[in-house]
């Protein structure tokens, strides 16, 4: 099942492993982009962070994102997008 938001990340960030880690625990679904694999999603991330490849940026099917979220905060956005 392809999720509600993809991921962007790269293969060597912590917080990107961490957080992959806790929504496949939970069973959340997303779709994974690595942005050193397809350069061309990093102008998304760019977009979403005002300039810098930050990561982990989740972006969701309103088109909102969020950068570095916790669980918590995926999970709350999930529901208000249900």
């Amino acid at each position: 099942m392809a999720g509600s938001f993809t991921m962007y990340s790269t293969p060597w960030c912590g917080y990107c492993h961490r957080l992959k880690s806790q929504l496949d625990r939970e069973g959340i679904g997303f779709d994974m982009v690595d942005i050193e694999q397809q350069p061309e999603a990093v102008s998304i991330v760019e977009e979403a962070n005002n300039g810098n490849q930050t990561v982990p940026t989740l972006v969701y099917s309103d088109g909102t994102s969020q950068t570095n979220p916790s669980l918590a905060q995926v999970k709350e956005k999930l529901a208000s997008l249900a």
